[in-house]
């Protein structure tokens, strides 16, 4: 396949030309030419592209994911970086679930006032504190 220009580029991949050159910019890419005034790159940025597209819908900063590509442009993966992203990610999936609940909750709570509900005055508890979506620690009892 032929170089691809930035317009092209740009068109292919859904990455508007500006954030292609900010992506160039940040090291995150790299064009090799031009033709013309416009930066010419090889048609693997797109592969690139897509891992910056997945790296930054996982909640990763671009200069986590400049680490993430060895000096050749090969993709470097630092596997416990992606373990810790995928609990932080799941911690981050218990608080929303937890704020749904407690929204739904709230919403088609029978109660004459939303402050005389046990199960909201527990979730505003619980949100005071700062620890909503947290996972419950349970004691368990030995039987005797």
């Amino acid at each position: 396949m032929r170089d691809i220009d930035i317009a092209e580029l740009a068109q292919m991949s859904g990455v508007r030309a500006s954030t292609l050159r900010f992506y160039e910019e940040k090291g995150l890419i790299a064009s090799h030419g031009r033709r013309g005034l416009r930066r010419l790159f090889d048609p693997a940025v797109l592969d690139r592209l897509a891992l910056i597209a997945l790296g930054r819908a996982a909640g990763f900063s671009l200069d986590d994911i400049r680490t993430m590509f060895a000096p050749d442009g090969r993709p470097r993966i630092d596997r416990r970086k992606l373990a810790a992203k995928a609990e932080e990610l799941d911690r981050t999936i218990r608080k929303l679930n937890a704020m749904r609940d407690g929204l739904r909750h709230a919403a088609a709570c029978p109660a004459p006032s939303h402050m005389e509900c046990p199960t909201f005055r527990r979730l505003l508890r619980v949100a005071a504190a700062g620890k909503i979506g947290e996972k419950k620690v349970r004691k368990s009892r030995q039987r005797s």
